[in-house]
């Protein structure tokens, strides 16, 4: 190392040459002063680049994200259930809600090579009736309540002085779910806007819920169909609605044919009472 004297005057010298190619330039005032070796430490860092190990300091540069934005919402658009959810109010009409619901796997449940089941019965029905989901008979055909519970039901809508064809019926769900369990929350959720419009587009009077499941996902309860039944509930504020036991639980507990009939038999007053019959 140099004498002392030499070397301040080499650095005095490189200031000089730097300020002649840079310009003039000021130390930071907030340097200076600065005893505590803690302090020091902590500005010396703070002018220090950030260091690719230390996330917490990662500075990242401005970037040009248009491009990808765009083709990213474009990617979900197309993917996105939303899309078409978006699409449900611009169906006019039971055909073209129909053609819809095919095209939405939002509405495939988790069983592989479902047909879709989307409703049968009168367009203009003033009485429509909804179940659950559709089994595998259902499923084979196409068309809801055609199998041992189909039948059953015909025989409750006959003694109340309905045909088949009087009526209009569909599900909660429009594709069977694996070994005919109950809809899971999620396929409900996914399911109800394609029925409620299905709904509007039938405009019936009156609706008739066949089992727990219809019941409390159509009027957003928890309760327990007993508690729901035998009574008329306002739904959507514009239709009528009265839960019953579905047809299948019939076949596997006697007990609750009788109170099934006392609610069928509401149903029949009360849909001649609408359409103003004495």
């Amino acid at each position: 190392m140099g004498k002392p004297d030499n070397l301040i005057d080499h650095v005095l010298t490189f200031i000089q040459n730097e300020r002649e190619l840079y310009g003039d330039f000021l130390i930071d005032q907030s340097l200076q002063g600065q005893t505590d070796e803690t302090g020091k430490a902590q500005q010396v860092h703070d002018l220090d680049p950030p260091s690719s190990n230390n996330s917490s300091q990662t500075v990242t540069e401005p970037q040009d994200t248009s491009y990808n934005e765009d083709e990213a919402k474009g990617s979900i658009k197309e993917h996105s259930p939303s899309s078409i959810y978006d699409r449900i109010d611009e169906c006019d009409t039971l055909e073209a809600l129909e053609q819809l619901c095919k095209e939405a796997d939002v509405l495939r449940t988790d069983l592989e090579g479902t047909q879709l089941v989307f409703g049968v019965g009168n367009p203009e029905a003033d009485l429509m009736l909804i179940g659950k989901a559709p089994g595998a008979e259902e499923d084979r055909q196409g068309e809801p309540f055609v199998g041992k519970a189909g039948q059953l039901l015909n025989d409750i809508l006959a003694a109340i002085n309905f045909d088949r064809e009087d009526v209009y019926i569909a599900n909660i769900l429009k594709h069977r779910p694996p070994n005919n369990r109950n809809p899971k929350p999620e396929e409900r959720k996914r399911s109800l806007p394609f029925l409620l419009r299905q709904i509007d587009l039938i405009n019936p009077k009156l609706i008739l819920s066949l089992g727990k499941v219809s019941a409390q996902t159509l009027l957003d309860k928890d309760s327990s169909l007993s508690s729901m039944r035998g009574q008329f509930h306002s739904f959507r504020n514009n239709y009528e609605l009265l839960a019953t036991y579905h047809p299948a639980a019939l076949l596997r507990h006697a007990k609750w044919k009788r109170p099934t009939w006392e609610d069928v038999q509401l149903l029949r007053k009360r849909y001649d009472e609408v359409k103003g019959r004495p």
